[in-house]
């Protein structure tokens, strides 16, 4: 059924400012009437979805946020509806968190509008990109719920499903730094306490032991509209370096230190991008013991070979190649896609400017550890750790390294990325080297977050 735009009277001034109107303005010099869609794109996460517009000229939007139901009018201006706008609506998951469906259809002549219809409120986002990298200019919508997703609750509460049934006493709850945190977030006990039978006396419970969580934030590089390196057959690195991170997961979390239970918490677990300095952010919201960025090497000629491990240097790189590859990842923001527009620019500075020489020692450390079972399962490109600065690094108070697991753009080495049992093995191998690490190492009390 073919989609009948809303009533131009809709519109006037005054339901527009009740709305929440937000339009995006381009100089007239930038518009360019008569585009043409080349593709159209959705990612869908549980922290966002992104609906991306390629055309081959820039694109002049306005948005009109509806609140029941719940949806978003786009009006694009100087653009003819196509076949790829068509797909558009065919593109839509049944499990996206928060698109229904999308309608399509030519609102007047030059203008497009596009219905997105919600299932729950957000806060869009809809912003401009200029060509980069093989992309032309895109048009991209960012749907955030309006009640953002607490990464440290979402990690508690997974570990929480994992522990047995028996309830806790409440001397062992307060001796419990799990409890305590939940305490801290939501300002509720974090256990029910055990109820008592008319004139009964507690239960004997034993006392639980202490369950300090160690945790370990796992980044997948790059992801949705940033892939990564692509090999000579067409694997992607955004898509190994996700499947080698979901099997360190399962080890992590079937895993523990003296006593105490280990937990792995991804910066990304499905294909959406996830901006450098955001990744940090969420390995520190979650007080993140230890974080370790996943990726897969590439270079100019197939023949460069073997595993690499960096670590972040406050000045000069290691060498001329760490510098190099710190230049081509901290590029993944242009790629993948940034609205510069609400990034706060003092926050990111003192986020990425914080980096201590303890936790540079550390992750050298850490670094070191890991690159000592790498090798035993494989080739390593350099036999010690490299350090150059990479964006991704600059937790001032985590170890960090990053592991570029093989070279993508070498054909052996890609399918061996593409099978199960080198990464079986590499996720082995890193699990040895957190293990080595923390055994010499051992995880430091939590600091409060306030």
């Amino acid at each position: 059924m073919p989609f009948k735009p809303q009533a131009q009277s809709t519109l006037n001034r005054r339901d527009l400012l009740q709305t929440g109107l937000a339009v995006l303005i381009l100089s007239r010099a930038d518009l360019s009437w008569g585009a043409s869609m080349l593709a159209v794109r959705i990612w869908p996460s549980a922290d966002y979805t992104r609906v991306t517009l390629e055309s081959d000229s820039p694109l002049q939007a306005r948005q009109t946020l509806l609140a029941s139901p719940p949806r978003l009018a786009i009006d694009i201006q100087g653009l003819e509806l196509n076949n790829a706008l068509r797909e558009l609506v065919g593109k839509v998951l049944s499990d996206d968190p928060n698109i229904a469906g999308v309608r399509v259809g030519q609102y007047s002549p030059g203008v497009v509008r596009l219905v997105i219809d919600l299932k729950r409120e957000i806060t869009p986002q809809v912003f401009s990109l200029t060509p980069v990298a093989a992309y032309h200019h895109r048009l991209v919508l960012d749907l955030y719920p309006s009640v953002a997703i607490d990464p440290l609750e979402a990690l508690i509460a997974e570990r929480m499903q994992s522990m047995p049934s028996t309830p806790k006493s409440t001397s062992s709850l307060q001796a419990d730094p799990l409890g305590e945190l939940m305490t801290r977030q939501s300002g509720k006990s974090a256990l029910p306490l055990p109820t008592l039978p008319p004139g009964g006396t507690p239960p004997n419970i034993p006392p639980s032991k202490t369950d300090r969580l160690i945790v370990i934030a796992l980044d997948p590089g790059h992801g949705g509209e940033d892939p990564g390196a692509v090999g000579p057959n067409g694997t992607q690195e955004k898509d190994v370096v996700l499947q080698i991170a979901h099997r360190l997961k399962e080890r992590i979390n079937a895993s523990s230190m003296n006593g105490n239970p280990m937990r792995a918490f991804l910066t990304r677990d499905s294909d959406f991008f996830v901006p450098l300095h955001i990744r940090v952010q969420k390995a520190r919201s979650v007080q993140a013991d230890l974080f370790v960025s996943i990726h897969a090497d590439a270079f100019f000629t197939p023949h460069a070979q073997g595993a690499s491990v960096f670590a972040l240097s406050q000045g000069a790189a290691s060498s001329s190649a760490a510098r190099w590859m710190a230049n081509q990842e901290n590029k993944a923001d242009l790629i993948g896609g940034v609205n510069i527009a609400v990034q706060d620019a003092q926050v990111k500075r003192a986020l990425l400017d914080m980096s201590t020489t303890a936790q540079i020692n550390d992750s050298v450390l850490l670094g070191g550890a890991m690159l000592r079972e790498i090798g035993g399962i494989g080739r390593l490109h350099k036999p010690k750790v490299e350090q150059a600065g990479f964006a991704v690094l600059k937790a001032p108070d985590i170890p960090s390294v990053l592991v570029e697991t093989a070279f993508i753009s070498n054909p052996e080495e890609e399918e061996k990325l593409r099978s199960s049992l080198y990464q079986d093995n590499l996720a082995d191998a890193l699990m040895r080297g957190i293990k080595a690490y923390f055994a010499r190492n051992p995880p430091m009390a939590r600091q409060r977050i306030l």
